[in-house]
């Protein structure tokens, strides 16, 4: 890691030159305003919201959840994940509101860890983030990727069929080329990212409205009420057979559909009123899509009229995907053609496909904020914007390195697969970091912005904290027994690698040269 020779951030006093209020708050959080400030609420809110992209969340990770207790671990697990990941919101929205600046939770931990511990709390949180980042970017893009396959395989006739299945490097060959299409939209002016932005809220918005209402529609037979929502799938060919550790695992599904929204917190240097929208587009974005996404959670439980073992077999007609297959299967029997479960599958593939953007546009953000700190290897370089005031040159770095952790497809699907939970823990982790030192280093000494939550922020943090250390031990667990090569859960390796990695680094060289974020401003 390079050293960068500039002071170690002690906020400047208040009352700093500044065109704007906005940039007179960052000028005393110790920065230049460098990005172009063109965002309004909305377009915060919608960034958040279309990386939170609850339709793309539940239909890709609808394996799973099927899987691991079936409909009701995510029906009525869903609930209780927004409840509680409610509390994670709510407290990084009251620390947003605080600190609005583009490196957000790792800027966050430092200044609440404390002086002694605040460059190694800093250190450990941005790693956790920008990782968790990028297998948050991985996972989506490869989804896509992966969704793109079944919509030709079902679209030439199914697996049983004569249908094209696509190999794994034809696959990766397609991911590849939704990475670049995301690394061009995110060279393009902040005008044009809060357009995309805005166009995945509404697609998302309105996708969910049209599908839910369609699937019942369609639909000749229905699930009962009962299944919906008590049904619990044990037959998950896994042999896991307590339903409580069925119960957690299968968790995973409703917590992957609800994380990305820190990207409000990197976006606050380009927000209107940063201190107040930043806040206010995180907490709204979470309260939508928990809404939103529930309802389509149910909808799509209303189609599992087959048995699940049918639905998750590789050998039907989309190959596994069992939310294609009953989608195909609902439209067969009602106009013996399953071609609308294509254009179902096709409004899916869109929210994926704007859902993977603004998670390179988030994911940039908080590369050019860690970069600018000094933390990143060739911070110099990453730390640039281009004359569209655009950080570009990490927006490919974004992207190379979503395709490099892809490359894991090639050697096991297993491995890979834990990226789904890699992104969902080191994203937790992150969040949970900033939190955990809010209500016990800065317990005190917290000086809210103008969104707080008074009286109840050490609560409300503390029940925050607990689920993220819980969420992080759950999905470390086995996810098969006996534990094999082929069925290893890699998470704990994954993101005890990144603990590794970081602290060991830090120990070696960072120690000596990173004093947590610093200023580019003359004070």
């Amino acid at each position: 890691m390079e050293a960068v020779s500039r002071r170690s951030l002690e906020l400047p006093v208040a009352g700093t030159p500044a065109a704007d209020p906005d940039s007179a708050r960052l000028h005393q959080l110790g920065y230049k305003q460098e990005l172009k400030r063109g965002l309004s609420v909305l377009s915060n809110f919608a960034l958040s919201f279309s990386i939170i992209a609850v339709m793309m969340g539940v239909t890709t990770t609808y394996n799973t959840g099927l899987r691991y207790g079936g409909p009701a671990s995510m029906t009525l697990g869903w609930l209780v994940v927004a409840a509680l990941n409610g509390c994670v919101a709510l407290s990084m929205a009251e620390i947003c509101s605080a600190y609005p600046t583009s490196g957000g939770l790792y800027y966050w931990s430092a200044k609440l860890a404390g002086k002694e511990w605040a460059p190694l709390a800093s250190w450990v949180t941005g790693w956790f983030n920008i990782v968790g980042q990028w297998a948050g970017t991985t996972s989506v893009d490869f989804s896509l990727a992966q969704l793109v396959q079944v919509i030709i395989l079902l679209g030439t006739g199914g697996r049983n069929g004569g249908g094209y299945m696509a190999s794994k490097y034809v696959v990766l060959a397609i991911y590849g080329a939704i990475l670049v299409t995301h690394g061009l939209v995110n060279s393009l002016p902040i005008q044009w990212l809060a357009w995309f932005g805005h166009l995945g809220a509404f697609w998302n918005a309105a996708g969910i409205f049209v599908l839910v209402i369609l699937i019942p529609a369609v639909a000749k037979e229905r699930a009962s009420l009962e299944f919906i929502f008590t049904h619990l799938n044990t037959d998950n060919g896994m042999g896991i057979h307590h339903k409580a550790y069925i119960l957690a695992i299968g968790l995973l599904m409703s917590q992957y559909s609800l994380i990305g929204y820190d990207a409000s917190a990197h976006m606050t240097e380009e927000t209107k009123n940063a201190d107040r929208s930043g806040p206010t587009g995180l907490v709204t974005a979470v309260a939508l899509s928990s809404a939103f996404g529930w309802v389509f959670l149910v909808a799509l439980t209303s189609l599992m009229t087959e048995d699940i073992p049918s639905l998750l077999d590789p050998g039907n007609d989309a190959g596994g995907y069992a939310v294609a297959q009953a989608l195909h299967s609902a439209f067969r029997r009602r106009y013996g053609s399953g071609a609308g479960a294509l254009l179902c599958l096709g409004i899916v593939a869109v929210t994926t496909f704007l859902c993977g953007s603004a998670c390179v546009t988030s994911n940039s953000r908080m590369g050019y904020a860690f970069s600018r700190d000094g933390a990143m290897p060739f911070s110099r370089f990453w730390y640039r914007v281009n004359k569209q005031e655009v950080p570009s040159n990490v927006v490919w770095l974004s992207v190379s390195v979503a395709f490099v952790m892809a490359l894991t497809s090639l050697g096991s699907q297993v491995a890979f697969q834990a990226m789904l939970s890699v992104a969902t823990v080191g994203a937790y982790i992150a969040y949970g970091l900033p939190i955990f030192f809010r209500v016990t280093t800065a317990r005190r000494s917290f000086v809210p912005g103008p969104f707080h939550l008074g009286k109840y922020g050490l609560l409300v943090g503390w029940v925050a904290v607990t689920w993220v250390a819980l969420v992080t031990v759950l999905f470390s667990l086995p996810v098969a027994y006996p534990v094999a090569e082929d069925n290893f859960n890699y998470t704990p390796v994954f993101v005890g690698g990144v603990l590794l990695l970081s602290v060991a680094s830090w120990v070696l060289h960072a120690r000596f040269w990173f004093q947590g974020p610093i200023t580019n401003v003359d004070l």
